[in-house]
């Protein structure tokens, strides 16, 4: 039994340092010299520090703009989702109305559907209203998640029935029962979907890509394409700016890492 315990430590340490390595070389390379970065087999550590990288990184684009972009489109596409999920999940989970099973099971079939698949019809609507090259197109798409309303669903049918009947007898309204009841007992189930959410947000490429032609609308993983050129890759100041990307949702996350962990497990979802 004990030798078993120590090949699952192993295993859990050697599993952390394969996640932690290519954190570390990132790091590692913002500090480098342009030669250090393209050195073969490559250097873990710098010879010296070049700490002017992260001056030129900051000074090669934008990055000011870029990151007020990032943090509008976040927070309002976190926002956005908050609110449509919670209702959505009451509808599903409390209230009874015509046709409730068949469009729980519509929804629930589009969640196999990729991505990829929505993009061309999403820039089609999105170019045929206007919203091209705007905060409406970063944000209007991504204002609702079925998964996010599968999820917190199950967080809310977790309540018993007999509460909210009880609760509608002492004249509490469906709006108040939401709120002063079912919102309160989901909060770890709310802010793990809120921090996925904005964690996706501030991450995302392919989209803001897509849908923005100018750098007043770009958001800061878009502008890392400033450090690559016909001539090359500039990986030590890439490094740098990638740094300045992850670095806010690595300390939310690690913040708030335990509602997520108490969300997930409140849905009784298992991966």
């Amino acid at each position: 039994m004990q030798s078993k315990k120590i090949l699952v430590y192993i295993l859990l340490v050697l599993g952390a340092l394969t996640m932690l390595l290519p954190f570390f070389w990132m790091v590692s390379t913002a500090f480098k010299t342009g030669f250090e970065a393209l050195q073969t087999p490559p250097t873990w550590l710098p010879k010296h520090f070049q700490w002017g990288n992260w001056v030129r990184a900051w000074q090669a684009a934008p990055f000011a703009t870029y990151l007020i972009n990032s943090v509008v489109v976040s927070l309002a596409t976190t926002l956005g989702q908050l609110v449509t999920s919670i209702l959505g999940a009451f509808a599903f989970a409390k209230l009874n109305f015509s046709g409730k099973k068949v469009l729980f099971t519509i929804l629930l079939a589009t969640m196999m559907v990729p991505g990829e698949m929505l993009i061309i019809p999403n820039f089609v609507t999105l170019s045929e209203l206007h919203l091209v090259n705007t905060y409406g197109a970063l944000i209007v798409p991504w204002l609702a998640s079925f998964f996010a309303v599968f999820t917190l669903r199950q967080s809310f049918a977790s309540v018993p029935d007999q509460l909210y009947y009880a609760a509608r007898l002492d004249g509490a309204s469906d709006w108040q029962f939401l709120w002063r009841i079912l919102v309160p007992n989901a909060k770890s189930t709310i802010t793990a979907i809120g921090l996925l959410q904005i964690i996706g947000s501030w991450n995302s490429f392919m989209w803001p890509l897509i849908v923005t032609n100018t750098e007043k609308m770009r958001t800061l993983p878009v502008g890392l394409q400033a450090f690559s050129s016909d001539s090359g890759v500039q990986y030590p100041e890439l490094m740098a700016a990638s740094t300045f990307v992850i670095l806010p949702m690595v300390v939310m996350y690690l913040s708030l890492n335990k509602y997520v962990v108490a969300g997930i497990s409140n849905t009784g979802i298992k991966g």
